[in-house]
């Protein structure tokens, strides 16, 4: 079982920065892929990034974030960050981590069936 806690979000101006952390709870973090989603109001939730399992060696990005966001992870903390630069007011949303089950092998991590584990959400707010 995985507990995941997401913090860190805001209120933020155009061109600004946010760093989203996600804490995690129970054993084998390492294990575990992980990946950051976000749901404006009145739209679908989307992925956004993630990271695989163990040292993180593979990275995944919507297209809309890509080389504005960037994900990664520190297994000696369980926590998994989500640095956001370069935010725009479209990025505004709830954003949620989850986990996917352990020693997920595939590549679908934008795919939200791969994530077994979901935290709560937190708001990022990006003004015009």
């Amino acid at each position: 079982q995985v507990q995941l806690v997401a913090s860190g979000g805001g209120l933020v101006q155009a061109g600004g920065s946010l760093r989203l952390s996600c804490a995690a709870s129970g054993r084998s973090f390492r294990n575990y892929g992980m990946g950051w989603f976000r749901q404006a109001p009145g739209k679908e939730r989307e992925f956004v990034a993630a990271i695989s399992a163990s040292g993180g060696g593979n990275t995944y990005y919507a297209d809309s974030v890509k080389g504005r966001f960037t994900i990664s992870r520190d297994n000696a903390q369980n926590t998994v960050y989500l640095q956001a630069n370069s935010l725009k007011p479209e990025d505004t949303a709830v954003y949620s981590c989850a986990a996917t089950g352990p020693y997920y092998s595939g590549r679908e991590y934008s795919r939200e069936r791969v994530y077994m584990y979901w935290g709560q959400g937190t708001q990022v707010t990006v003004s015009s």
